[in-house]
């Protein structure tokens, strides 16, 4: 399988999106972003306006490659008119909360801002919103172009392991 020039990654916090993000940074080249960087200003709680994020996620979908990548279904949506690859890192429960407690805190969280975070993504089940499970089924679906679904850390393994790069 090739990629696109511009990937979109979408799933849960602790997923691993920012991990495959790396990983594929080399094949498809260009900038990689972390929708968090966008979402949040200088650190988690201090929201950027939803109009000039959107705009920003715009911008970059908009150059000749790159990798995005977040749980934001709204920000990530924002960047598919231009996007060639979707990928869903459609995890369980159980490997989200590992991932998360592996990378610890997120940009100086207080330990009480850190157990909001994790009660959040404990919730991406139950929520409806965009940044959700069922938004990100959603966001799936309505994907026009090339799109993968994986639901286990071992099949996403494989993939980078077997992928050729960009493609035509």
């Amino acid at each position: 399988m090739t990629l696109g020039p511009r990937v979109v990654i979408i799933g849960n916090s602790g997923s691993g999106k920012s991990t495959l993000a790396r990983q594929l940074e080399s094949r498809v080249g260009g900038e990689r972003t972390d929708l968090d960087h966008i979402h949040w200003l200088d650190r988690v709680g201090v929201k950027r306006d939803e109009e000039e994020a959107k705009e920003r996620v715009a911008a970059l979908a908009a150059k000749p490659n790159g990798i995005i990548e977040g749980v934001y279904g709204w920000l990530a949506e924002a960047a598919f008119p231009r996007a060639t690859t979707l990928i869903w890192l459609d995890m369980s429960p159980q490997v989200c909360r590992e991932g998360l407690a592996a990378r610890g805190p997120w940009r100086g969280a207080t330990s009480e801002e850190h157990a909001d975070f994790l009660g959040w993504a404990e919730d991406y089940w139950q929520r409806t919103t965009s940044t959700s499970h069922a938004g990100h089924q959603a966001l799936f679906a309505q994907f026009p172009n090339a799109k993968i679904r994986f639901g286990d850390r071992a099949a996403v393994d494989d993939f980078v392991a077997n992928l050729a790069g960009i493609g035509p």
